[in-house]
This record gives structure tokens, C-alpha cells and sequence, in this order.
């Protein structure tokens, strides 16, 4: 893992969210996206090197919408940029965590993903991140 690549904060309303955002951190974000198929439209902003995701639900049975039911708003996740997410899952297979999705998916902002199920990392839901090659 080469560094904390962003934090998905889970929100119920995207607009309000971003005036909200961009107030505390003194600038507006720099893109807005949807992943269709989880069912969520994301936003971005950049800290430093490292970014704030923030996650609308689009529809009542996606993960982020679950989530809100459950938890409310607030942290979802944490994601690690990696160089090579299929080596990064062996690795991590090998050491005991539990993978949620066995092939990286498409992701927000040019990225293939994959997550580690929160309960083999003390209740934190873990990302890992690659760059979409060409």
C-alpha cells in the first residue's frame, strides 16, 4: 500500500453536502461522478495528496443506502491507493483478511477496486485502489 488514497464519507444529501464540505475545507469540489453499478453518485475533493469522497445513494437497495439506514451519515470507508491490486489481495488473503469482491470492480474517479470485509479489520470497511491502466 503506498498511501490513504480517500476517505468515502456516506451522506444523504450530495448538493447540501458539498456546500457543507467546501465551507469547511475552503474550496469546491473537483468532480462529481456516478457508479451505476453501486448505485451511488460520488464527489470528490482534494486535500493535499489525499481526497474526500463523498457518497449519495441513488437507489434504496445500494450499499451506501443500506449503510445510511443502519449507521446514519458519517466515515463509510478508508482506500489505499496500491500499485497492484491482485498481488495486494493475495498478499492480504495470505495474512487472513476476508475479501468482499474476489475480482476488482470498476470504481469513481478511474479506479478498479476491491474492499475487505470490515470484520477482518476491526469493524473499518478497507478499499484498495489501482489506476485504470490505459
Amino acid at each position: 500500500m503506498r498511501k490513504i488514497e480517500h476517505l468515502g464519507i456516506a451522506v444523504k444529501d450530495i448538493e447540501q453536502s458539498n456546500q457543507l464540505f467546501a465551507k469547511l475545507l475552503g474550496k469546491d469540489n473537483y468532480k462529481e461522478e456516478a457508479v451505476e453499478g453501486e448505485g451511488v453518485k460520488t464527489s470528490f475533493f482534494m486535500i493535499g495528496e489525499t481526497k474526500i469522497e463523498l457518497l449519495e445513494a441513488t437507489r434504496p437497495d445500494s450499499p451506501i443506502a443500506k449503510y445510511l439506514d443502519k449507521k446514519s451519515e458519517g466515515i463509510h470507508h478508508i482506500a489505499f491507493d496500491v500499485e497492484n491490486i491482485y498481488a495486494e489481495m493475495d498478499r492480504l488473503k495470505s495474512e487472513g483478511f476476508e475479501i468482499l469482491n474476489e475480482t476488482p470492480k470498476e470504481g469513481a474517479d478511474n479506479k478498479i477496486v476491491v474492499f475487505l470485509h470490515p470484520r477482518s479489520t476491526n469493524g473499518v470497511l478497507v478499499e484498495l485502489c489501482q489506476e485504470k491502466k490505459g
